[in-house]
């Protein structure tokens, strides 16, 4: 596969085969999973408040304050309908770049069509008040809905420069819209904090082509998080059987799905489209095969905590159930790590913590918040 022009001379540094990657040194041993919290269901996003709590999303539709010693508080008011169904609810959450003086919380959640026929992603903001969240309004909406309860994507991500950036799944039964650009499926957008378009946009001003899109040909991106050093984007990518992505995630570039793909389908193991390879389409920078990883929220390690870790690149596995942690240098991938498998824990999120320490969500109807000490 080759990347666009642009960035072709990188292409030997940034594809990889799962074959050619080190095996790493193992730092497991030296890694305390240690439980913070408990008795969330199904918890999907986690985000930092200043004073060190926790505001953490449940998919069935609630968003909480969890206290530093792990106490849950009340479900917060002023939530809009969420659609809980399958992939769907209430999904990641982060705070404005500007929340010390603005208190604005942002959050995505599978929203219902007015007319009950079908859903989409929407993200809405609001201002944390005590419990409650007041002057909510929701500053962006996939479209079109479809009635579909599957890949609705949902990472929530500020850049330095202070836009954010939405991640969008392609809702399953829609996969060829990825390729179009009159539709949020499949989509990376960015926008403005109040929902307004960047005037930078790859594609505003392109006839036929929705000007909040920054990126295109994704299938389910459950996993993103900034560069530490770029300011770039990183974003993890479900495949289908086989084909997981790790993918620098660029404007206005087209990284294949469901055209040019590593994924197989399901059951027979049979060929997605043309192939692996094609000159207009970005190479991911780590794929998966033949079997899935199932990647989903992912950080960047800054922290002295973990002088082993600093510079990896750490992965939430869902049916691999396990911490997957890769090496860099640079854009590419030295090597692969898989940690905590003795959790049998689905891991929905990694965050590095404002104290420095590394936190997961575990994925299920009793799910945890766990801190992993040295």
């Amino acid at each position: 596969m080759r990347r666009l022009p642009t960035l072709s001379a990188l292409l030997p540094a940034l594809v990889l085969a799962a074959t050619a990657l080190a095996a790493l040194p193992s730092a497991a041993l030296d890694v305390k999973p240690v439980t913070v919290a408990r008795g969330l269901q199904n918890p999907w996003g986690l985000a930092f408040l200043p004073d060190g709590r926790m505001l953490v999303t449940e998919r069935p539709g609630r968003l909480r304050i969890v206290e530093r010693d792990g106490t849950l508080g009340a479900p917060l008011a002023g939530l809009p309908p969420v659609v809980a169904s399958g992939q769907g609810g209430l999904l990641d959450v982060v705070l404005d770049p500007k929340f010390a003086d603005n208190r604005l919380v942002y959050w995505s959640y599978s929203e219902p069509a007015t007319d009950g026929n079908g859903n989409s992603t929407a993200v809405a903001r609001g201002r944390l008040d005590g419990n409650r969240l007041a002057d909510v309004q929701v500053i962006f909406r996939q479209q079109p809905k479809v009635a579909s309860s599957h890949h609705f994507g949902s990472r929530l991500v500020f850049a330095p420069d202070g836009r954010l950036f939405v991640t969008l799944g392609d809702r399953f039964s829609r996969k060829d819209d990825a390729q179009t650009l009159d539709n949020h499926h499949g989509k990376v957008v960015r926008i403005e904090p109040d929902g307004r378009v960047p005037a930078d946009n790859p594609f505003v001003g392109r006839a036929g082509a929705l000007p909040e899109i920054w990126s295109y040909g994704h299938r389910n991106i459950q996993g993103a998080a900034i560069h530490p050093t770029t300011g770039a984007l990183w974003t993890t990518e479900h495949g289908p059987q086989g084909g997981d992505e790790l993918n620098l995630t660029e404007a206005g570039k087209n990284y294949g799905w469901p055209v040019i793909t590593y994924g197989r389908n399901y059951g027979t193991g049979t060929r997605i489209g043309e192939g692996t390879e094609r000159a207009d389409v970005v190479a991911p920078l780590r794929h998966w095969v033949p079997t899935s990883i199932a990647p989903s929220g992912m950080a960047f390690v800054t922290s002295d905590r973990y002088p082993e870790w600093k510079g990896s690149v750490l992965i939430g596995a869902l049916r691999a159930q396990a911490l997957v942690r890769l090496s860099l240098d640079g854009h590419r991938v030295t090597g692969e790590e898989r940690l905590l498998t003795n959790l049998n824990a689905r891991i929905r999120d990694v965050r590095q913590g404002p104290d420095g320490w590394i936190y997961l969500l575990t994925d299920s109807p009793d799910g945890q918040i766990v801190r992993l000490q040295r």
